[in-house]
Parts: structure tokens; C-alpha cells; sequence
């Protein structure tokens, strides 16, 4: 039985449709029994738990062969990050409870960057299920690629993409979240010994002039992207409702700098720029 959690979401949708399109048997941890319904009518068992809650962790962990594990993000958290500390906590404590045959823990690139940043929440989780006595697998991918479907609606109407990633013309670490599913299904039917890393990113690294080009032509109409200057980012984000915008700056301060980045080589995904991109502008109508 091979346990997934965050199946509603892009990545761990696409872990558990791989899973189950070998064969596999796929248990779908969801905190809404509702969620579940279309999972279950696809041959999954149900689990429901809260990412919270270590009881209902280990029982949706109990007899599991392999468990892939997405925390939820939290893109404006408490200083000192207490909310994914909870989930560390509860994580743990299931996971050394049910003990599982192994472990994908869904991570990020710069995970290990001693900078603090919005990206040290999967930092600490790594730090929390890194010492467990069981093979884990950190999973670090890069900078979605899907994240450019909120700039969709400005590129049709306005022909501009608002960036925070500059200079504009800098490459950075991007990938598909179908790469990123594929490979973490992939890696969860592996066998091995301890604590692991594996990095991913995509057949291309990307700058934001890239991916305007490349909406340019999809959409048959002119696209630029346009830095977002720095010294708007607090004001900005305070306005659109976070109360603790730090930690999401120094993120973006991250990429810019070059400092939130792979430590080693990572892996290649084959999923393209142009077919995400295509994607998303079907999907925005």
C-alpha cells in the first residue's frame, strides 16, 4: 500500500495516478472525507487525517509500504514558523508509530539555505524527518513553473507579467509539477538505506523574459514581463492581506541572489516550459 498525502493537490495528484496506472495499491490521505469521493471511485482506500493530528497520521500510515509526504503551505506563517513546527511534530510522531517501509518527503530547492526565508518551513522538515529510523527520500524541486498562472489574465488583457524574479533576463531553476509527481512516484517504489536527496528541475532553466516570449507567442499578442521593484514588495504584500511579508521577500531575495539554490547536481525533468505554459492558459479560459 503505497500512502499519499496532499492527493488533491497538483503534485500528489499526479504521484497517485502514476501509482495507480502501475498497478500499485494507493491509499488517499485527505482531511475532508468529501475530497476523497472521486479518489475512492478510482480504487483508492481513504484515510482521513489532519496534518495536525498524529493519531489520525498513524492510522493513515499504518501498513504502508512507502508514504509520500506534502505539508500544506503557508505563505504568510506566525514569526518563527509555529504552524509547520505543529506539522513537524505530528509527523514525526506518526511516522515513528506506524513506521512505514520508507519515506518521499516533498521538499524544495534551497532547503539547507542558513538564510531565513519562507522556504526554511521544509528546512525544518527535513531537520524533524531526517532523524527518523527509516529510509527518507527529500525530494527538493525547483520554482514551479505553474505559478506563472496568475500572471495569465494580466499577459491576455494588459501584454505584461509582473516579475519578482530579476533581472529579468536571468535564468532560474523551474519545473513541471507533472515532473515533479512523476519522479516522486518513481522514487517511492525504490528501495534504500537512510536519509537521501534527490534534486529535480526542468529540461531548461527559465528567465522571466523567457516566459514572457513564450505567452507572446501562445497568445498572439505582445507579452513583456516588468521587475517589481524591491522597495514596493513590503507595501505590496501587506496589501493584498499578509501580515508577515519577511519571510516571502527573503525567499525572493533568495533566487535573486543566488543563495537559495541546488546543492548538487540535480536531476532533469521533460516536461517543457511551452507545454505548461499551453496548459495554463487553457485552464484560465
Amino acid at each position: 500500500m503505497y500512502v499519499v498525502t496532499g492527493i488533491t493537490g497538483q503534485v500528489g495528484g499526479v504521484v497517485a495516478q502514476t501509482l495507480l496506472s502501475a498497478g500499485h495499491e494507493v491509499r488517499a490521505v485527505v482531511r475532508d472525507a468529501a475530497k476523497g469521493d472521486a479518489w475512492a471511485r478510482l480504487g483508492c482506500d481513504v484515510a482521513v487525517a489532519d496534518m495536525n493530528d498524529a493519531n489520525s497520521l498513524a492510522q493513515a500510515f499504518s501498513h504502508a509500504e512507502a508514504v509520500f509526504v506534502l505539508i500544506p503551505p503557508t505563505f504568510d506563517p506566525q514569526p518563527g514558523f509555529p504552524e509547520v513546527q505543529k506539522i513537524a511534530d505530528a509527523l514525526s510522531t506518526a511516522l515513528r508509530e506506524a513506521r512505514p517501509g520508507r519515506i518521499v518527503v516533498l521538499s524544495t530547492i534551497g532547503a539547507q539555505a542558513t538564510q531565513e526565508n519562507l522556504l526554511s518551513q521544509l528546512g525544518m522538515i527535513e531537520h524533524a524527518l531526517g532523524s527518523l529510523p527509516l529510509p527518507v527520500t527529500f525530494l527538493r524541486a525547483g520554482w514551479f513553473m505553474e505559478n506563472t498562472l496568475w500572471d495569465i489574465a494580466s499577459a491576455k488583457e494588459h501584454g505584461v507579467i509582473q516579475s519578482f524574479l530579476q533581472p529579468l533576463d536571468d535564468l532560474y531553476p523551474m519545473v513541471a509539477t507533472a515532473d515533479v509527481g512523476h519522479l516522486a512516484a518513481q522514487l517511492l517504489t525504490e528501495r534504500w538505506s537512510g536519509t537521501r536527496v534527490v534534486e529535480l528541475v526542468g529540461p531548461e532553466w527559465e528567465s522571466p523574459d523567457t516566459i514572457a516570449l513564450t505567452l507572446s507567442r501562445q497568445l498572439g499578442r505582445n507579452v513583456r514581463a516588468q521587475a517589481v521593484p524591491r522597495e514596493q514588495w513590503e507595501s505590496l504584500f501587506r496589501g493584498q492581506g499578509m501580515n508577515n511579508p519577511v519571510p516571502r521577500m527573503r525567499m525572493l531575495d533568495g533566487f535573486n541572489e543566488g543563495w537559495i539554490c541546488f546543492e548538487g547536481t540535480p536531476r532533469r525533468g521533460s516536461t517543457t516550459l511551452d507545454e505548461v505554459l499551453s496548459g495554463l492558459i487553457e485552464r484560465a479560459g
